[in-house]
């Protein structure tokens, strides 16, 4: 049963046997560590909340919340969630001057 939490334990706990507490030693013993950084987590049922899942890994993730819920949700709802990805200014943590 998956959660983001035990996942950053987890690692964190790997992290400490190999010697060494970096975030790029944690990084490195997420559960995904062999998948490209999330750019757009999209979240269905309009609901705004992560819900335990992928805490590390989206720190500097778009998200995209829609109203539409997942068994409803095809093609032009995943268009319409990239072309709003599209028009963001991604700053990965910084703030706009």
């Amino acid at each position: 049963n998956y959660g983001g939490r035990a996942e950053i334990v987890d690692a964190a706990r790997k992290a400490a046997a190999e010697g060494e507490i970096t975030e790029a030693s944690i990084e490195k013993n997420l559960y995904t560590s062999c998948v490209p950084e999330v750019d757009l987590m999209i979240r269905t049922s309009g609901e705004f909340r992560i819900s335990n899942f992928l805490l590390w890994q989206l720190a500097y993730a778009e998200i995209y919340v829609t109203p539409t819920l997942f068994p409803d949700f095809r093609r032009p709802q995943i268009f319409e969630a990239i072309l709003d990805y599209q028009s963001r200014d991604r700053r990965f943590g910084g703030i706009n001057k």
